[in-house]
């Protein structure tokens, strides 16, 4: 394991995790990752609520202190891994963006070192596109997609190990 990325640890998502990714609070316009309340997510079983879901997709990412980073679901398709993550809300935004992600993309290849992996972003959040880039990821297609606030353009992104680390 690269000296870069073992700041991080990926762990199973437990149900104490979980309810704390639920209060999780991003300024805006980064507010719309947010989640239900815990409560909801547990009684409807939606993503990380469903028990099953969580112990099949999701892991925590853990800092070198044990402190929960965020959140990662490795989200099984056909010859491909697709990334969904998350990182607390106060760790956004200072420069450690790339080491996180590519620490979550490195376990998926781990897990299924036959799968491309890949994920979605909103085309305006380029804190997340830059991070994504310096992790080894490369954009390869835009696409519109329905999301719960009407349809988005969104970007697809391949892991490209040999990408990481780039000059961007």
């Amino acid at each position: 394991m690269p000296a870069s990325i073992s700041n991080y640890r990926i762990v199973p998502m437990d149900e104490h995790q979980a309810a704390e990714i639920c209060e999780w609070r991003y300024d805006p316009p980064y507010n719309i990752y947010g989640w239900l309340p815990w409560e909801q997510m547990k009684a409807f079983e939606v993503e990380f609520g469903s028990p099953t879901l969580r112990q099949e997709q999701y892991v925590a990412v853990l800092d070198e202190e044990n402190e929960l980073t965020g959140f990662a679901q490795y989200f099984p398709m056909v010859g491909v891994t697709r990334l969904g993550l998350g990182m607390h809300p106060e760790r956004c935004g200072h420069g450690t963006g790339s080491d996180f992600v590519r620490a979550i993309a490195e376990e998926a290849r781990r897990r299924h070192p036959q799968n491309e992996i890949d994920l979605e972003v909103l085309t305006w959040n380029q804190r997340a596109i830059r991070a994504y880039k310096a992790a080894g990821f490369e954009l390869t297609d835009t696409y519109e997609r329905q999301t719960p606030d009407g349809r988005k353009p969104f970007h697809c992104m391949v892991y490209c190990p040999e990408q990481q680390n780039r000059v961007l």
